[in-house]
């Protein structure tokens, strides 16, 4: 629960049971501690297993590592044994005083150890249960977001180019896509219950996550019938934008020239007025069809330029553009210090908040408690 206590926080007084592991489920859980909520996490007797997913830099005896911390800041830990019957004894006592339950079970596991919806609601009829599967309630399959990632068309897109292997990305996105379902979920379920007083359950996979996920790319395919191909970090329908360019310093940066004007104005801070009135560049369209030629001379050019300067020359006449940083560079920008949870007596380092929405109504807790070290 949120250090501060505070009963201006939206979600105060509401009570969530956390029977998820991993990432996406305790996303979930910390969104509402930080937003006030009572979060208890329910671990079995070895805990999440997270807490083993250690990097080579640290203490190979801690419970708390960096992969766990990730997302389970301002939650209480208790240790059951869902396989007993007094481990299933107690939550069902403990869903009698539970909001939302968050749960990620194969499908057919929860009925076993009788922490599914059917056997909790049955207690408790207002309860919100949040299920996450890999693949959706009648498969029993497991979800693993790298395999997810590969199986809906991310890790292809996200290769070099059309002749590189596909990549994965650096973070688990397709459990953090199904986080952001669940809440919208959950949230939407909440409202029901206040004008009906009814529970609900909201299943989510990180399947379909995924794929309400392509967007403009599963447009494409669907619109066109022709299916995207990997573009490193370009854009398949605007130009230029998403290339890395590096400059004379050896500063990576990033163009985002989305309309004709930006580049008009892009020409001119590179003192190629030209490129602009060129029939091959002057619009859009023609800008992605001569795509390799547009890159190659902005490639060129830009290696005669200082990036300080041409950045904040294109900051000034507003064409979207900025360097390459690194997560520390990122998390040490004066602009991320807002979404930094601070360090704890139990926990010395700062944590990254789930929450990034603000609103006059309600205050940003300033802390919140540490990840909960596992209970023995």
């Amino acid at each position: 629960m949120s250090a501060t206590s505070s009963s201006d926080l939206p979600f105060h007084g509401l009570r969530v049971l956390e029977l998820a592991s991993v990432l996406a489920g305790p996303q979930v859980g910390q969104f509402f501690a930080e937003l006030g909520a009572e979060v208890l996490k329910i671990e079995g007797p070895t805990g999440d297993v997270t807490r083993t997913w250690r990097t080579a830099a640290e203490a190979p005896d801690t419970t708390v590592t960096a992969y766990f911390s990730c997302a389970n800041w301002g939650k209480q830990s208790r240790v059951l044994d869902l396989t007993t019957p007094s481990g299933r004894a107690e939550l069902h006592r403990l869903a009698l005083e539970t909001d939302i339950v968050l749960a990620s079970y194969k499908p057919g596991d929860a009925e076993k150890l009788g922490a599914d919806y059917g056997t909790l609601s049955a207690h408790n009829p207002r309860l919100l249960y949040g299920h996450i599967t890999g693949y959706g309630p009648h498969t029993a399959r497991a979800g693993y977001d790298a395999v997810l990632q590969a199986e809906t068309g991310f890790m292809h897109l996200n290769a070099a180019g059309p002749a590189a292997e596909p990549q994965k990305m650096p973070v688990a996105l397709m459990d953090l896509l199904t986080a952001h379902q669940l809440k919208e979920g959950l949230l939407t379920a909440l409202y029901r219950r206040e004008r009906t007083s009814q529970g609900a359950l909201v299943e989510v996979s990180l399947l379909d996550s995924a794929l309400a996920s392509l967007a403009n790319q599963a447009a494409t395919f669907l619109v066109t019938g022709h299916d995207p191909q990997p573009l490193g970090s370009g854009h398949p329908s605007i130009v230029p934008y998403g290339t890395v360019y590096k400059a004379a310093d050896g500063v990576r940066l990033l163009l985002a020239v989305g309309a004709d004007r930006q580049f008009q104005q892009l020409c001119d801070v590179l003192e190629r007025p030209t490129w602009a009135v060129d029939a091959r560049f002057r619009t859009n369209p023609a800008r992605v069809t001569h795509r390799t030629t547009l890159e190659q001379l902005l490639r060129e050019r830009i290696a005669e330029i200082s990036s300080t300067d041409l950045l904040a020359e294109l900051e000034r006449r507003a064409v979207p553009a900025g360097a390459v940083r690194t997560v520390g560079d990122a998390l040490r920008q004066e602009s991320a210090q807002a979404m930094l949870l601070p360090a704890q007596p139990e926990f010395p380092h700062p944590g990254l908040r789930t929450v990034a929405f603000r609103s006059p109504g309600w205050p940003v807790a300033a802390a919140v408690t540490a990840p909960p070290l596992l209970p023995r």
